[in-house]
């Protein structure tokens, strides 16, 4: 938890899917550095990429209503209450 910092969406979509022109279910946002990535639903599960490529353990869901984090190291579901920063 000592890396969890207040971060802000710093792409609209999956950093990586954007690029390759391809699509995701679902957005995961980095709260270490903001990177947004695609859900392990999506084919590509670039947000468990950036997280095994950068040891940034804890992400929150993108999605609209959704109010949840996952800490990848000790696989445990984090509850919040507030919206998270879009760009």
């Amino acid at each position: 938890m000592d890396q969890l910092r207040p971060v802000r969406a710093r792409t609209k979509g999956c950093e990586e899917c954007l690029k390759l022109h391809d699509t995701w279910v679902h957005l995961r946002l980095c709260m270490t550095c903001g990177h947004v990535g695609c859900c392990d639903d999506s084919k590509n599960k670039h947000a468990t990429g950036h997280f095994h490529g950068t040891a940034h353990p804890l992400i929150r869901s993108l999605e609209p209503g959704e109010y949840w984090g996952w800490c990848y190291v000790d696989q445990v579901q984090l509850e919040d209450e507030s919206p998270p920063s879009r760009p």
